[in-house]
């Protein structure tokens, strides 16, 4: 009768034993689903705005032409073109770079502008960076790294390094401002080679000294004899 019992009282406490420790895995299997339930919450993204940065509208391979107030003017090469409408100011972007040809009255090209990046704010800003290259009618080549192009103004500018070659003469310098056709522009803290005959009459060439696009045009004039030496030559 004694073994009996000792016998039930150490089932009881087998079953004691095996309950508690069904507990404690249950509580920790609870533990570890619970704060993996809290890191997945952590990282969901948040849910995507209507100023979020997601194109309305990519294209790829694009050739296309362009008209202004009913006139042919450009044409547009690119291998990807996003258009975004809800951003600020809306835009329009070439991550991948850009080839445009602008048409004058007649129909010929009168600028050429090739950048690796490039976007058009609010329809009349162009933002050009990376390898930007610019020639104009005249056959005078622009390259710089970053040169910003506003339609309405009609005007361009760029603080970045710029090289200006002519089939005369090279040109470098910063703080570059130009006319919208880069015939008529400014650059300053410039240095170049220029013909000597341009000063001199000789063919050979030389380098210049640092200075503005004023000096260096100021250079190129023939200078006029004192009176001091027209006395002596009569």
């Amino acid at each position: 009768m004694n073994g009996e019992r000792r016998d039930n009282a150490h089932n009881g406490t087998r079953q004691g034993t095996s309950m508690w420790i069904s507990l404690f895995l249950i509580i920790t299997l609870l533990s570890q689903l619970l704060f993996s339930c809290r890191d997945d919450r952590k990282q969901v993204a948040a849910a995507i705005s209507k100023d979020d940065s997601t194109a309305f509208m990519r294209s790829r391979g694009i050739s296309t032409l362009i008209s202004d107030s009913g006139v042919l003017r450009y044409k547009l090469v690119a291998e990807e073109w996003d258009i975004h409408t809800n951003t600020t100011p809306p835009s329009w972007k070439f991550m991948k770079g850009m080839l445009m040809e602008r048409f004058d009255e007649s129909f010929h090209i009168d600028l050429h502008v090739e950048a690796d990046t490039a976007y058009l704010h609010e329809q009349r800003l162009w933002e050009l960076r990376g390898r930007v290259v610019i020639r104009n009618i005249e056959g005078t080549l622009f390259r710089t790294e970053e040169l910003f192009w506003d339609m309405n103004e009609h005007r361009m500018w760029s603080t970045q390094y710029m090289r200006i070659k002519t089939p005369e003469r090279e040109l470098e310098g910063t703080d570059f401002r130009s006319n919208e056709q880069m015939t008529d522009y400014y650059i300053s803290n410039s240095a170049g080679a220029f013909p000597v005959g341009d000063v001199n009459g000789s063919d050979d060439t030389a380098e210049t000294e640092p200075t503005d696009t004023a000096a260096a045009v100021a250079a190129t004039q023939p200078t006029r004899p004192t009176a001091e030496e027209s006395s002596k030559k009569n």
